[in-house]
């Protein structure tokens, strides 16, 4: 290099491993500005900085005394300090050979003292300086020297502390992208999957209603059990994604125990073996109406008896409960599932309950499964705060144990009558659906109801349909050509200016989407495949006067009452700031999104994530990752475009909830 003042031997390595801790043009920082400070007092002088030397400047990462952000390399002291490990220290410029005709002791600075340590990196580079600067001669004694030096340091382990963190935030963010795009391809392949399966299971159970001869009947069940066992492995894989990203929501309402508990006997009293006794004890304490997920109880227990049922050839399978503890708010109950089947080694027990995990790897091959439903159980357990547990012995056979608690209900239980399929008289009603299966499907369903049904190919057939005839309900598909559901639905609201009831039938199940759903004007939500029974419901409930199909969101306060310790009025602030800033802080996002401003949309979703995480709101705050990543990118793209749509759903719904408590 052909320049008018020294160069290190080892620029090159030098300039990379500067240009490695990413730290030039950065903005201000108070452990570098402190660490300045803390120079100018050491050494009594009216001129400090912390700078670093790339291979056309010096950049001050922060300074005192000299009012300038940098200064061409070739008039800098430093220079001279990087080409040394040891502290550079002029007592007198004037009597300098090589600094007494510098333009900065001549006039500029008036440089007269100037000591400098160079910033070495741990593998030996000096990529910066540390100095002190006056306009008078002085010497440093040697505890202000050894200061100086430990002051250089300090400031290194800062930019190593920066870089390592800048490392550990692009792992994260890419461990956090994988995640998010994991659940995003299950979402999507469950889509794919419960589309054909919906086909598969309804025109079955429409089968079997038929008149078949016993071969038939026997042939349809298998066709059945297997239907059911493919959509038992897609919730399995669904529901373990929404575990781990915080999505799967504990219900808290009254339940009856007892009916519980004979309901899952009596549905799994089917699949029992004939060489085997099934039993159900129930402790004659047990309360009849608990609070607590029915759902996930039933979902725990159909898992193990299942099990226990499918590895036991002969004996017997014992289903236990007991009431352990009362108090004056709730109950604690064992659950206990025995059985006399194969039994699991000893070596196997302490992962049982790993995921893909199993007894034997023979165990798939002989019995099915995906290794999954014991992991589930246990998250399941966990997430409501009970515990589960295993013991057994090869070949003797197993018990599986967990404890739950539930809160005692203070409602009486009244008995519901069953609506007939026929109540509701001749409803007409339009099915939006490009799937010929599907079209198929609902076709011979709403027709057992005693409905008719109109089919559009897609969301432009739809509203063509709606404007030329009466209906009373439309079954809304989410994925169409030309306009999909949500676009449709939208149309239907603001341009046609409808109140027709709306049902979203759909085989997708992105995180939001049912926010999203009634956000855009649709009264009910049905995931396919669906019941006969699930629909029926559905059906009912938008057309009962002043019915509330509304999905209601639970907001975790866990980590706000953490944060709280207890102060209401800090939990009240924390709301009440949430509920004036978010929502003018999303509709910023929509407008810059709009206006395609990547700056502006990446800061407010950076800035927003910190505000979800208090409050617990994962999904959104998963949305707000893949925003500000798009972001980052420069490229918006359709993904990006559904999570501002399904933040800003979320937002409204969450704001809503929280100005009710």
């Amino acid at each position: 290099m052909n320049k008018d003042y020294p160069i290190p031997d080892n620029e090159l390595q030098r300039l990379a491993a500067l240009k490695r801790y990413n730290i030039l043009d950065t903005l201000p920082d108070d452990a570098f500005d402190d660490a300045t400070k803390l120079v100018a007092y050491i050494c009594g002088v009216p001129i400090a900085h912390i700078s670093f030397i790339d291979e056309n400047r010096q950049w001050f990462k922060s300074e005192i005394g000299i009012g300038v952000s940098e200064v061409p390399r070739e008039i800098t002291f430093c220079n001279y300090t990087i080409l040394d490990t040891k502290i550079l220290e002029i007592n007198d410029t004037h009597v300098n050979e090589t600094f007494k005709d510098d333009p900065n002791v001549t006039g500029g600075f008036n440089v007269r003292f100037y000591a400098g340590v160079p910033l070495t990196t741990p593998d030996g580079y000096n990529i910066g300086t540390l100095c002190a600067v006056d306009h008078v001669v002085k010497e440093l004694n040697e505890n202000q020297r050894n200061a100086l030096s430990i002051v250089a340091k300090h400031v290194m382990a800062q930019l190593e502390l920066g870089t390592k963190n800048h490392q550990l935030y692009t792992q994260r963010k890419i461990a956090e992208r994988a995640v998010l795009a994991r659940d995003s391809f299950l979402a999507n392949m469950s889509h794919e999957i419960r589309t054909p399966l919906n086909a598969i299971i309804g025109f079955t159970d429409l089968l079997a209603q038929t008149e078949l001869d016993d071969t038939q009947r026997d042939y349809i069940g298998s066709v059945q059990i297997a239907g059911e066992n493919l959509l038992l492995i897609v919730n399995d894989i669904l529901d373990l994604s929404k575990i781990e990203s915080g999505n799967l929501p504990i219900e808290s309402e009254p339940f009856n125990l007892k009916k519980t508990l004979k309901h899952v006997y009596s549905l799994l009293k089917v699949k029992v073996q004939k060489d085997v006794e099934f039993n159900l004890f129930l402790d004659a304490e047990l309360p009849d109406l608990v609070v607590g997920d029915q759902g996930r109880l039933n979902q725990i227990l159909v898992n193990l008896i299942g099990n226990a049922l499918k590895f036991t050839n002969e004996g017997e399978v014992t289903v236990s409960v007991k009431k352990m503890e009362e108090t004056e708010d709730g109950y604690s109950f064992k659950f206990s599932i025995k059985d006399t089947g194969i039994g699991i080694p000893k070596d196997k027990l302490e992962t049982i309950f790993e995921r893909f995990t199993q007894g034997e790897e023979s165990t798939t091959r002989t019995f099915g499964g995906t290794g999954l439903g014991l992991n589930i159980v246990k998250q399941l357990v966990e997430l409501q705060k009970g515990e589960v547990h295993v013991k057994s012995t090869l070949n003797r056979g197993s018990e599986f144990f967990f404890t739950l608690s539930y809160k005692k209900s203070n409602f009486e239980e009244t008995t519901v009558k069953t609506v007939s399929k026929n109540d509701l008289g001749n409803l007409k009603i339009l099915l939006c659906e490009d799937n010929v299966l599907n079209q198929k499907l609902a076709k011979s369903v709403i027709n057992n109801f005693g409905f008719d049904l109109d089919i559009a190919q897609n969301g432009e057939e739809g509203i063509e349909l709606l404007s030329q005839n009466e209906y009373d309900l439309v079954l809304m598909d989410l994925q169409m050509p030309v306009k999909d559901g949500y676009q449709t639905t939208e149309y239907i609201r603001n341009e046609m200016n409808s109140s027709i009831p709306i049902i979203a039938m759909t085989a997708h199940s992105l995180v939001g989407e049912q926010e999203r759903c009634y956000k855009v004007g649709m009264n009910a939500y049905v995931p396919k495949p669906f019941k006969q029974s699930i629909l029926l419901k559905a059906i009912k409930t938008v057309m009962t006067p002043d019915s509330d199909a509304h999905h209601k969101r639970i907001i975790d306060m866990s980590f706000l009452d953490e944060m709280s310790g207890g102060d209401a009025e800090f939990r009240k602030d924390m709301i009440d700031l949430f509920i004036e800033k978010i929502p003018s802080q999303s509709a910023q996002l929509e407008e810059a999104f709009k206006n395609t401003d990547y700056d502006s949309v990446k800061k407010l979703a950076h800035n927003m994530k910190s505000s979800m995480d208090i409050f617990m709101l994962q999904d959104l705050s998963n949305c707000l990752s893949i925003i500000e990543e798009e972001a980052s990118s420069g490229e918006f793209t359709a993904e990006t475009l559904d999570k501002v749509n399904i933040f800003h759903c979320g937002i409204e719904e969450v704001v809503k909830i929280l100005k009710e408590l």
